[in-house]
């Protein structure tokens, strides 16, 4: 069975999507904050608690966006550092060209689309979901963003052997990092 760390878990289980099949994956869930009730409490910037070289994938959904652009190669590094040398990392973040594009439309506040958490205007995917930091909620606060091929190539300047991409329907992006060229 493969190991998957699902970085900045948050209460969400990811066996049975994105590929992660329960028969044949294991999720180990990471996260800053306890109330999610991950595996192991911590920082996806010092994931100390997990050993080099452990893991099959790392996957992390909607949390890269979260670090400052100073802590950006320090989490990515980390995420090469637990890989296994046939391991990989998948990485979905918004696309903050597509988010640009609604704002030069005049769109700041327009739901661009519907969330489980309400919907999501341009702001939220900028600077983070307002009614989350409202709630006091204050690792939801985005620090950094990212085009397609900025994220690729903190990838490759973090050691990853290859990285490729896509931009999404719903103003994402999906970023497949492997240890191997």
């Amino acid at each position: 069975m493969k190991t998957v760390l699902h970085v900045g878990c948050g209460p969400q289980h990811i066996l049975g999507s994105h590929g992660f099949d329960a028969d044949k994956w294991r999720e180990v869930r990471l996260d800053v904050n306890p109330a999610a009730q991950p595996d192991i409490i911590g920082s996806m910037t010092d994931m100390a608690a997990v050993a080099s070289g452990s893991m099959d994938a790392v996957y992390s959904a909607h949390n890269i966006e979260h670090l400052y652009p100073h802590e950006v190669p320090l989490a990515l590094r980390e995420f090469r550092r637990v890989l296994k040398p046939d391991g990989f990392a998948l990485i979905i973040c918004p696309d903050i060209q597509a988010v640009a594009e609604l704002v030069a439309q005049g769109k700041l506040l327009d739901p661009a689309y519907q969330s489980p958490a309400g919907p999501i205007a341009p702001l939220d995917m900028m600077f983070g979901h307002r009614p989350s930091l409202a709630a006091g909620d204050l690792f939801m606060a985005h620090h950094t963003a990212f085009t397609l091929s900025s994220l690729i190539q903190a990838c490759i300047d973090a050691g990853f052997g290859k990285a490729t991409g896509e931009r999404s329907a719903l103003f994402g992006l999906s970023v497949l990092a492997t240890v191997k060229a």
